[in-house]
């Protein structure tokens, strides 16, 4: 791999995705906006600790974002100089979770620098991260930029999903996730009126799990981190409502009408709004079981 490499974003998925770049002896600069992480993160895996997004463009060919929010690539890209120092020709591969239109935005921008961008959201969280199985969503308008950034993202992924052009990415991360959390909130629901019913939490489980109704959440979720009170996924609230918002708002831009997704949207922002952004997502359990309960 000729390409230098830098990674933007550090966190609990950034950290071991950008491990594994540096793992492959590729040339990388990393940064993370704790000058202490970036430092200690660089120092633990090979990698260079650049002081600020412009240091980082200045040392690097194709960059990697995995930052919260759309806005936040915005910003670190457009307004804290990293695509000032990015030479013409670079590539910027947005692994964040982001609103797909805002990324086709962000991508015509750049193309005016001459500077591509290709957006590539994953899933398996936290433990797929750390074994470099992540499923990942490619946004990609040009067949080049993809060629290109195929093999980075092979570090990282085992399944590497064209979805079309730059923003389809995104949109599916953002289907994806509503998906998955509409099935979270229609076990729990499930759950919470069995036991009021009477039904044993773990047996209604059990039942559904052998049962048409089973979905991720049944087989892991709540059975690891509901039923025992754990509420330690590693997937925050603040994310998952985040991505269920942007679905429930493609929904409304297309003017689909479609009721479900904007229902699910409200009953995780009435979750968010509770418990607050720190908590593991899993935790909106309590919330719906309160509710229950009135």
């Amino acid at each position: 791999m000729v390409d230098r490499i830098g990674f933007v974003g550090l966190g609990h998925m950034g950290n071991p995705m950008s491990a594994h770049i540096a793992a492959s002896g590729a040339p990388l600069t990393v940064y993370d906006i704790d000058p202490a992480l970036t430092r200690a993160h660089a120092a633990e895996i090979g990698a260079t600790p650049a002081a600020d997004l412009a240091e980082l463009g200045r040392n690097s060919d194709v960059v990697v974002t995995m930052l919260p929010t759309g806005q936040v690539v915005r910003q670190a890209v457009l307004e804290q100089g990293l695509a000032d120092t990015l030479a013409k020709g670079s590539l910027i591969i947005d692994m964040s979770s982001s609103v797909p239109t805002g990324s086709v935005t962000l991508h015509d921008e750049l193309e005016k620098r001459g500077i591509g961008f290709i957006d590539a959201p994953v899933s398996g969280a936290v433990p797929r991260a750390k074994t470099a199985t992540l499923a990942i969503m490619v946004g990609a308008s040009d067949e080049a930029q993809f060629a290109r950034a195929e093999p980075i993202l092979k570090l990282m992924g085992d399944r590497i999903f064209r979805t079309g052009g730059v923003g389809t990415g995104h949109a599916m991360k953002a289907l994806n996730n509503y998906v998955a959390a509409a099935g979270f909130a229609a076990a729990s629901e499930a759950l919470i009126l069995g036991e009021k019913f009477g039904l044993n939490p773990e047996t209604a489980l059990d039942i559904i799990n052998v049962s048409t109704g089973r979905n991720f959440s049944t087989e892991a979720t709540l059975k690891t981190e509901v039923l025992t009170r754990a509420f330690k996924s590693g997937f925050g609230l603040a994310l998952l409502t985040k991505d269920v918002k942007i679905a429930a708002d493609l929904s409304e831009s297309l003017d689909a009408g479609l009721p479900l997704v904007a229902e699910t949207s409200a009953w995780w922002d009435r979750a968010l709004a509770e418990l607050g952004a720190e908590k593991d997502h899993t935790e909106a359990f309590t919330v719906w079981e309160a509710t229950a309960r009135t």
